[in-house]
């Protein structure tokens, strides 16, 4: 084989060889408030591998309560503080204008906007690089004591 057709096969397999899980696919979810529990998320448990891409979709198209909602991933054993900064966000003026994200939070590993009633947004993350075990919660006022659940990592 002449050196010029063996130097296109290498760059020709190359280009074909098969991404990582990682890079090859985007993880799909998406969340909505139950249905019929006012202040839940539909799926308290997700699932995806660390270091993975995640395209979430938060819908708030239906639920027992008209309000809106957020999604917002935090770091393990830190619901409480990032709960307690949104919590205090009520008396911000600008505070719907920050989604009720607290801005001082190194704990927020990522967050969508907030979503009105009727509307629905995609976000776009990668999971940690770290297994374990991800709490989520919304971050509007009050609704992070219950509007919550947990993104397992897995290697």
């Amino acid at each position: 084989m002449a050196p010029s057709s063996l130097l296109a096969l290498i760059s020709l397999s190359a280009l074909l060889a098969p991404l990582p899980a990682q890079e090859a696919e985007m993880l799909l979810l998406e969340l909505r408030p139950h249905p019929k529990v006012p202040l839940a998320y539909d799926k308290t448990e997700l699932h995806g591998r660390a270091g993975a891409r995640v395209s979430l979709t938060l819908s708030n198209l239906e639920g027992p309560l008209q309000q809106p909602h957020n999604f917002v991933l935090i770091k393990p054993g830190k619901i409480e503080a990032v709960g307690t900064l949104a919590t205090a966000m009520i008396t911000d003026p600008k505070a719907m204008d920050k989604h009720y994200i607290p801005e001082q939070s190194a704990d927020i590993l990522a967050y969508s906007p907030l979503v009105q009633p009727g509307e629905s947004v995609t976000i776009e993350f990668t999971l940690p690089v770290e297994p374990g075990d991800y709490p989520f919660i919304c971050t509007f006022p009050g609704h992070w004591l219950q509007m919550r659940g947990t993104f397992h990592v897995t290697p």
